[in-house]
């Protein structure tokens, strides 16, 4: 196996709107004939669902009767 060493590179974030039969089109900033590597994600239709879930799944760690014990008595 050949292993290959690769220094940091720059992430790219495009928003664009599918086209018909599926095409995506965008000007990137490399030369004709650059090998790049495409990941395709669909956008969700509300953009602060995944903050949202975040900061409701956390919440429980709020409701501990053993750290509001030693808050209260505190």
């Amino acid at each position: 196996m050949i292993e290959t060493s690769r220094g940091p590179q720059t992430a790219l974030k495009y928003e664009v709107e599918v086209l018909e039969e599926g095409r995506v089109e965008l000007q990137v900033p490399f030369p004709a004939g650059a090998q790049v590597i495409v990941f395709v994600i669909k956008e969700s239709a509300d953009t602060f669902d995944d903050l949202l879930s975040a900061a409701q799944s956390s919440l429980d760690f709020w409701d501990n009767p053993f750290d509001d014990e030693d808050w209260n008595n505190a």
